[in-house]
């Protein structure tokens, strides 16, 4: 791994990747068994629908090594969008490379660009820490808000 790390849109071409990518991660931080053909489903929903959302990914060496996914929320009270930074994953391999950082910085590079968008949020799930503290590093807080949910299939 000596190439250049390269951040950039996703294309439907990396699909199967980020489909494994979100396999790999519901398992290792929620200890959760994604069904492969729903996660790819919803995965391909995305590059038909953009007003869904859009994933980016960071590529070493030729190889989709992370990726995360920007959906939308509308504020009223800001008259602007939101993003939601989702499904976020760096391979193992990869990791303490700074590789989720670059991802971070593209969004906020893009965010800047466009006066359409108010701001950036995520959700991390309160056991993994280890994400919550690169999330404190790179300027995020978590104190404002509790995010509550009710999913269907989990009762």
């Amino acid at each position: 791994m000596n190439d250049p790390i390269i951040y950039r849109n996703a294309t439907p071409a990396d699909a199967d990747t980020i489909v494994d990518l979100q396999v790999r991660m519901a398992w290792e931080t929620e200890e959760y068994r994604l069904d492969r053909d729903t996660c790819a489903r919803g995965v391909a929903a995305v590059f038909e629908q953009p007003g869904l959302g859009t994933y980016h990914v960071a590529e070493l060496d030729g190889q989709v090594v992370a990726s995360l996914m920007i959906t939308y929320e509308w504020s009223d009270w800001r008259a602007r969008r939101v993003w939601w930074i989702q499904s976020v994953y760096v391979v193992p391999e990869a990791r303490r490379r700074g590789i989720y950082k670059g991802l971070y910085q593209r969004i906020l590079d893009l965010l800047n660009e466009d006066e359409a968008i108010a701001g950036v949020r995520l959700y991390v799930d309160r056991r993994n820490v280890s994400a919550q503290h690169v999330y404190e590093r790179l300027g995020m807080h978590g104190e404002h808000y509790k995010v509550f949910e009710r999913m269907k299939d989990e009762g």
